[in-house]
């Protein structure tokens, strides 16, 4: 059994995701997937997730309704947004509200990820 930390990650583009992926599973038990609804699927498969990163912008369900929803089920975990874009007003009110601790934005700088994880 490993004693990495456990993360979600979950981007509807491919590459970010392999990207993520290979960036990330050195050091982390990363877990991905391509939709809100997976990333929910994941939560209930994997209780010890500790870490649950949400791209903004996808098809359905966005970032901030993923993270709504996983939260009100899992509110002990440490939910982030990983967006290309400016920081909106949504993502401002998610981290005012603590549904979020902090946005990141992509292209990802991996060091201040992995500093914003191992804080925990």
């Amino acid at each position: 059994m490993s004693d990495k930390i456990k993360i979600i990650y979950i981007d509807d583009e491919e590459m970010n995701v392999m990207l993520f992926q290979i960036n990330f599973s050195v050091s982390y038990e990363v877990y991905t997937g391509y939709s809100g609804l997976e990333g929910l699927k994941l939560l209930e498969k994997y209780p010890d997730i500790k870490v649950v990163i949400s791209d903004m912008s996808m098809p359905e369900m966005n970032g901030i309704e993923f993270i709504r929803e996983a939260k009100e089920k899992y509110p002990e975990k440490k939910f982030y947004i990983l967006t290309g874009y400016e920081l909106t007003g949504e993502i401002q009110n998610a981290i005012k509200s603590g549904l979020i601790q902090k946005y990141f934005r992509k292209p990802f700088d991996m060091r201040e990820i992995e500093r914003e994880i191992n804080k925990l």
